[in-house]
């Protein structure tokens, strides 16, 4: 397998933190190029040298801190840089957003404004449960008898259906939507989700994502989907910031999901209370394995029922109700 090397430049004060996000995007391991660690080693915190080789020096202290990781040449790598960006995007909106320099993201051996091309050729119809077809909008194939197709072109934005966490909270979508149910979705990337929901039989979406190229990418899926505007709704902005948009979602949704980080999750506990009606569905995805107990004692601490729970490739994925 071929893998991509991304490089995102930041600060000393902004490494901890980046792999911190990192680790929650599913990231096992970085490479972490600091010149401060050059300083540490001549002054014997990180052992003491006799000779270094030539050289040695300027490699150490070029350039500012950055952290690499590497994502396969793949449909799950589309995903996963898709992730990243939005993380970057994120982060810059934050108050300390200065603290984390540039955050500049390169990638070795192929230009990122290549990409959004490029790893198309990776990205082909697939089965989702026992009723979706997911298929990019660029391919034009027979739908299998029995299944509706879901037309996706996610450009910059996560949600392509190949990533283990959205094949997960769509699996549950199945089971808890039904004709007529209002959903919210959060973090909406795509809009696979909810463009999804709709197909299965809702009346009405909401999706809002921090992203405006998220919400408009969601918006133009919905309608190659053919969903009238009048049933799905996009909106852009920080829910956990933004209180006016926060109230401008509404309550009393059958369903809500949202496909994130475990961090972020927790953060929006009492929204999503908010915003459920009583028996309601509340699918959360993007959590990594090891974050799945801190994820549930969040939930659970507000009343919220665990009915499932489902994993694949060090994912995981809760339904609960309210």
């Amino acid at each position: 397998m071929n893998w991509t090397e991304i490089t995102i430049e930041t600060t000393g004060y902004g490494i901890d933190l980046l792999c911190a996000f990192l680790t929650d995007l599913g990231f096992k391991g970085f490479s972490i190029h600091d010149p401060d660690d050059f300083d540490e080693l001549m002054a014997g915190k990180a052992g003491h040298w006799d000779y270094l080789e030539e050289g040695l020096e300027a490699e150490l202290t070029a350039g500012a801190p950055s952290v690499t990781v590497y994502v396969p040449e793949n449909a799950q790598g589309a995903e996963q840089l898709s992730a990243v960006k939005n993380l970057i995007a994120q982060i810059k909106k934050r108050g300390d957003a200065a603290e984390f320099g540039s955050l500049a993201l390169t990638g070795k051996g192929i230009r990122e404004e290549d990409w959004a091309n490029n790893w198309k050729q990776y990205f082909r119809p697939l089965p989702t449960g026992n009723r979706l077809w997911i298929t990019p909008t660029w391919i034009d194939e027979p739908v299998p008898e029995g299944r509706t197709a879901l037309r996706i072109d996610p450009g910059s934005s996560f949600g392509t259906g190949q990533h283990d966490t959205t094949k997960l909270c769509l699996g549950m979508l199945e089971d808890c939507v039904t004709p007529g149910c209002r959903v919210l979705d959060i973090g909406c990337g795509s809009g696979i989700l909810s463009i999804g929901a709709v197909l299965l039989g809702a009346s009405e979406a909401n999706a809002v994502d921090i992203e405006q190229n998220a919400a408009e990418s969601a918006a133009e899926n919905a309608a190659g989907n053919g969903i009238p505007s009048a049933c799905y709704h996009t909106f852009c902005g920080n829910i956990l910031e933004d209180s006016a948009l926060a109230e401008m979602l509404g309550s009393d949704y059958d369903v809500v999901c949202a496909n994130i980080v475990a961090d972020i999750l927790i953060a929006m506990r009492e929204l999503f209370c908010r915003y459920m009606k009583n028996g309601a569905s509340l699918l959360l995805s993007g959590i990594i394995d090891e974050r799945l107990d801190d994820v549930l004692k969040a939930m659970q601490e507000t009343g919220l029922k665990t009915e499932m729970i489902a994993q694949s490739g060090g994912w995981a994925a809760v339904r609960m109700t309210k």
